[in-house]
């Protein structure tokens, strides 16, 4: 039986430091749902109601477009080893690009990643565990390399050109504002 949270408690703060992968989902008004993975080291809980995630390079764009419209954010962690659970966070979030002044303070918590290219800033408001009796066991063997190879090769220009060419607008073609200069 699920149950809910109106905050990240330490039990579920340590679970959630634990895990090597979590999931992304976001939708805007009309158009796809967009559901990611993301690992690496690129999350963080800031507090009781707030977490942030580092997003790095990618071939979409989509949580960038979907915050500006609508700001409905789900975080999601599955136990692969341990005890079973299903953790999520429900939210409001942000999209602080390397443009914006919020920047430099929300990025600091965070490794320093090439390809990095906005973080969102997550206001929970609620937080729900079930029992994640139905997902499977799995080791972790180590973080893949090529996505930070590849960022490192492109170098800060390759992946702004990247940007340009594959992350300023949505599958649905709503913009990002990853290249927007924010003051």
């Amino acid at each position: 039986m699920a149950k809910q949270f109106s905050e990240i408690t330490p039990r579920l703060r340590t679970f959630i430091e634990h895990q090597k992968l979590f999931f992304v989902a976001t939708a805007a008004a009309e158009g796809h749902v967009n559901l990611s993975p993301k690992g690496m080291e690129t999350f963080r809980v800031l507090g009781e109601n707030r977490v942030a995630w580092l997003n790095l390079t990618g071939s979409g764009n989509e949580s960038a477009a979907h915050v500006l419209e609508d700001p409905r954010m789900t975080i999601m962690f599955c136990a692969f080893d341990g005890d079973p659970m299903i953790l999520r966070l429900y939210g409001e979030a942000t999209a602080v690009h390397k443009n914006d002044p919020q920047w430099t303070e929300i990025a600091a918590v965070f490794p320093s990643l090439p390809g990095a290219r906005q973080c969102f800033d997550v206001r929970v408001t609620l937080v729900q565990a079930s029992c994640g009796f139905g997902v499977p066991l799995m080791d972790y063997v180590g973080d893949r390399d090529q996505l930070i190879s590849w960022a490192t090769r492109q170098g800060e220009s390759g992946v702004r050109r990247y940007w340009e060419k594959k992350n300023t607008v949505s599958l649905d073609g709503k913009p990002t504002h990853i290249l927007q200069k924010n003051t």
